[in-house]
């Protein structure tokens, strides 16, 4: 991409000085971006695709209003600004509300620690999916079908705005995706697992152990009872932790959420308590070497670590610049998009909960009867409200891992389950496969994580109780 940058930079600059009074703000991105995409589903090779892509997008302001468009050709570009230019101004009406940030002129280049996925051909890639296809069924001849998916995509950018800023920034994301269904007669059972890295090809090779836990998961499931569903006292690992702070509460802290739904914007209220004293919640892009790390987000604005919840209260959420101008906050670095296709929206990076000092041992201590959940399956959630699928669970009785039961669904709403936090256990870990999806932008990379956790009353799902 040299040429394209070296040339936009130049090209950039003149045409926001030639358009940059029509409108209160202006900005281009140009992008070139390379993927490769795998997908088999049996013993079939389904999808196995290379791509490069170019574009760009522009995006204008005026009175509040928004013109956004995106285009894949550089000799129509004044044509998009004056396309772009035109929608904000037949949208606004208002004033336009951007908090400040400092332009910036840099080049950020996140490096590898490893093997770049692009220096390795297409056809070991593939021998890779194949491999890991053949290790999900060897496991037992109960292994209905297998998939197994593969994605690398590098991104290189250069964003320039109306305000002085001049930023080129390159990445590479890698993710694994592998799922393996069992049946006995009418009974089918699922496992998964998934990996993602931005340090290096080496990190997707050598999965075998994990990717044979998924197989085994499903099988071993056949034979297990359904939980009996009912209201619980609830032990989830550190992933379903994870998964719990970002789709349960960390969508809810994304400011656009907020300030376009007064009624939400009204429970989260800064200084509301959520949860115990020794409850802390974050997000941040600027942690290195996680999937959702950056150092500038799509707005030029710099990566930040964002608390959330401090001591069990609301402190912070996450913004754009449009909605920490619109609530007198301060940006935190949280608009991102998918590619040039999209604008910017309010996006999470890296979310997690804060370390507590409970051993891990001690958890289920004291619990006559309660679940021990781990990993996931899937999940969903709607506003306040969530249900998430289990990978694996067991029975807690009289303060002891039990039997393992199947079909375990966590239910609830997310401010009376962050108040029913009982304990914050003293480990941790990092959940590098997540794909987030919002306004039609799926599968942003992300992080997550978190530390065991004991949750009362929490309802699970499963068989009805005689």
């Amino acid at each position: 991409m040299p040429s394209l940058l070296t040339d936009g930079k130049d090209l950039l600059t003149d045409l926001l000085a030639r358009y940059r009074a029509s409108v209160d703000f202006l900005s281009i991105r140009l992008e070139e971006s390379e993927e490769t995409d795998i997908l088999l589903r049996g013993h079939k090779i389904e999808t196995l695709s290379e791509g490069l892509s170019l574009g760009g997008q522009v995006r204008a302001c005026h009175q509040g209003g928004w013109g956004f468009a995106s285009f894949n050709c550089l000799t129509d570009l004044a044509k998009r600004i004056e396309e772009a230019i035109a929608a904000a101004h037949l949208v606004g009406d208002d004033e336009t509300l951007l908090a400040a940030v400092d332009p910036v002129q840099a080049c950020q280049i996140l490096h590898l620690s490893g093997t770049d996925p692009r220096q390795i051909p297409l056809g070991q890639k593939k021998a890779l999916c194949e491999h890991y296809g053949e290790v999900l069924r060897s496991r037992s001849d109960q292994i209905a079908t297998v998939s197994v998916s593969y994605s690398d995509s590098r991104q290189h950018m250069l964003l320039a705005t109306s305000e002085g800023t001049l930023l080129e920034q390159a990445w590479v994301d890698m993710e694994m995706r592998f799922a393996a269904t069992a049946r006995n007669g009418g009974t089918v059972q699922t496992g998964r697992e998934t990996t993602g890295s931005r340090r290096a090809y080496e990190d997707l090779e050598g999965l075998e152990q994990q990717v044979s836990s998924a197989a085994d998961r499903a099988v071993n499931a056949l034979s297990l009872p359904p939980v009996r569903g009912g209201i619980y006292t609830v032990v989830i690992d550190p992933v379903l932790t994870g998964l719990f702070v970002h789709e349960a509460f960390g969508h809810l802290s994304e400011a656009d959420m907020a300030y376009e739904n007064p009624d939400l914007l009204e429970v989260m209220t800064l200084g509301r308590r959520f949860g115990p004293a020794d409850l802390q919640i974050f997000d941040g892009a600027a942690l290195p070497e996680h999937r959702g790390s950056y150092h500038y987000d799509d707005e030029g604005t710099p990566a930040t670590v964002t608390q959330l919840i401090k001591d069990g209260e609301l402190v912070g959420r996450l913004h754009s610049r449009e909605t920490a101008g619109k609530l007198d906050e301060a940006p935190t670095g949280n608009a991102r998009c998918l590619d040039y296709r999209y604008p910017p929206i309010v996006r999470m990076t890296n979310t997690w909960i804060g370390q507590g000092t409970t051993p891990v041992a001690d958890l289920v201590s004291g619990i006559k009867a309660g679940v021990y959940a781990r990993n996931w399956l899937g999940g969903m959630t709607n506003g306040e409200m969530f249900t998430f699928s289990a990978g694996e669970a067991w029975m807690i009785r009289d303060g002891a891992i039990a039997e393992p039961v199947r079909d375990v669904t966590l239910s609830g709403n997310v401010f009376k389950t962050l108040e029913e936090i009982e304990a914050i256990a003293d480990d941790f870990a990092w959940d590098e496969s997540g794909g987030c999806g919002k306004a039609g932008q799926n599968g942003l990379p992300v992080g997550c994580g978190g530390p065991s956790l004991r949750i009362r009353n929490v309802v699970v799902g499963g068989e009805a109780a005689d």
